[in-house]
C-alpha cells in the first residue's frame, strides 16, 4: 500500500508538471504568439483543455479570469484524478477487465464532479459574465 501511494504521489507531480508546462502553458505561449486581434485571441484560449469545459457551462468572462492561477488549478484537478484513479485501480486485488471498468468509471465520474466544484469555485471568485 505504501509502494502505491508513493507511485500515486510520483504520477500526481509528474501529470501536474506535464499538464501546466507542456499542455496550458505551451499552448497559451503558442496563441499569443499567433494572434494579435483580442477576439481570436478569446476564441482560441476557450479551447485549451479545461477552459473549454468550464467557460461555456458556466458562463465564465476571459477578460476576468487570472489565465496564470486558473492553469494551475486546472492542472492540479487533472493530476489529482489521474493519481487518484491509479491508486484506487491498484489497490483493489480484481481482474484487469474490472478494474479497467472501475477506473473509466472513476475517472468520468470524477472529472465531472471536480471540473462542477471548480467551475463554482470560479464563479464565486467573481470570474463570471453575470456578475459585474
Amino acid at each position: 500500500m505504501v509502494e502505491t501511494l508513493i507511485w500515486g504521489i510520483v504520477i500526481f507531480v509528474i501529470t501536474y508538471l506535464f499538464n501546466y508546462y507542456i499542455v496550458l502553458k505551451r499552448n497559451y505561449k503558442i496563441i499569443k504568439k499567433q494572434s494579435n486581434k483580442k477576439n481570436i485571441e478569446e476564441k482560441k484560449i476557450k479551447n485549451l483543455f479545461g477552459l473549454s469545459i468550464l467557460v461555456p457551462k458556466f458562463n465564465l468572462d476571459i477578460k476576468k479570469i487570472n489565465i496564470k492561477y486558473t492553469f494551475i488549478l486546472i492542472s492540479i484537478v487533472n493530476a489529482f484524478i489521474i493519481s487518484t484513479v491509479y491508486i484506487i485501480i491498484t489497490s483493489i486485488p480484481w481482474n484487469q477487465p474490472f478494474q479497467l471498468l472501475l477506473g473509466f468509471v472513476l475517472l468520468l465520474g470524477m472529472i465531472y464532479a471536480l471540473y462542477e466544484l471548480l467551475g463554482r469555485y470560479l464563479v464565486k471568485k467573481g470570474w463570471s459574465k453575470n456578475e459585474q
